[in-house]
């Protein structure tokens, strides 16, 4: 009993500390002292990170995450952000503390949100006609705020979906067809932006593979080992997506 009593006598305080860090978070960013900023929300942030793990234990008995995709870590990362660039929301010292986990639990249905987009994108990629296909990438040419972005934008280096190249990721001799198919309808921009579009939304494990093997050119054996998975189980994620990559191109270009 007296234990209980001391933890919620440091919860209480704790939670008073949390709220009086709110002006002097303002200051800093007022002030753009990042450092001092990040400083003080490492201190905020430890009762934060429990609440974190217990939530990231629901989701994934609940099969909403796969065990060991995400980490407390992923999650106060994003957090840090959501701190910077929002904390002026909270007029009040008082509403700070609960703001917080407000901010956690958005950031993690965020993430819900999108794994299971990509997982029903996947199951249903060999369905998408073009006109859907079309209307994916008008809507994939958008920012986060809804601003389109430039055309030169796009295609600028510096974007790594425009590093997408199919003759090193066909490579396969009964592929040679395909590759020879798709050059002949169409142009490397159109190709590449086709093929950003399917490996954004794909499954998390499959796109990390994928972008491993074509980006970053490492083997399977070394993409098993950054998974700390079987090779088998890299190959049949790279094979999976380049399936998905052959049919949308196939039914959105091809099947006419």
């Amino acid at each position: 009993m007296n234990t209980d009593i001391k933890y919620y006598q440091n919860k209480k305080e704790f939670r008073l500390f949390v709220q009086q860090s709110h002006a002097s978070l303002l200051q800093f960013k007022k002030n753009r002292d990042k450092e001092a900023f990040n400083n003080l929300v490492l201190k905020i942030l430890p009762i934060l990170r429990n609440y974190i793990n217990r939530q990231l234990n629901v989701y994934i008995s609940q099969g909403h995450f796969s065990k060991g995709k995400y980490k407390g870590d992923d999650i106060i990362d994003q957090l840090f952000i959501e701190i910077y660039d929002n904390i002026k929301d909270v007029k009040q010292e008082k509403d700070f503390y609960a703001w917080l986990y407000l901010k956690v639990d958005e950031i993690m249905k965020d993430i819900q949100v999108e794994e299971e987009f990509n997982e029903l994108f996947f199951k249903n990629i060999d369905t998408y006609s073009k006109p859907e296909w079309d209307a994916m990438e008008e809507k994939y040419t958008k920012d986060a705020d809804g601003d389109l972005l430039l055309i030169e934008e796009l295609n600028d280096s510096s974007y790594n979906h425009n590093d997408y190249e199919l003759k090193p990721i066909f490579i396969e001799e009964n592929e040679a067809d395909f590759i020879e198919k798709i050059d002949n309808h169409l142009k490397q921009d159109v190709l590449k932006n086709h093929t950003a579009l399917v490996i954004r939304n794909l499954p998390h494990a499959m796109r990390q593979v994928f972008e491993l093997f074509t980006n970053e050119h490492l083997s399977l054996e070394e993409i098993a080992l950054i998974r700390k998975s079987k090779i088998n189980e890299v190959k049949t994620l790279l094979n999976n997506a380049k399936q998905a990559l052959r049919v949308s191109l196939f039914n959105r270009y091809l099947n006419s």
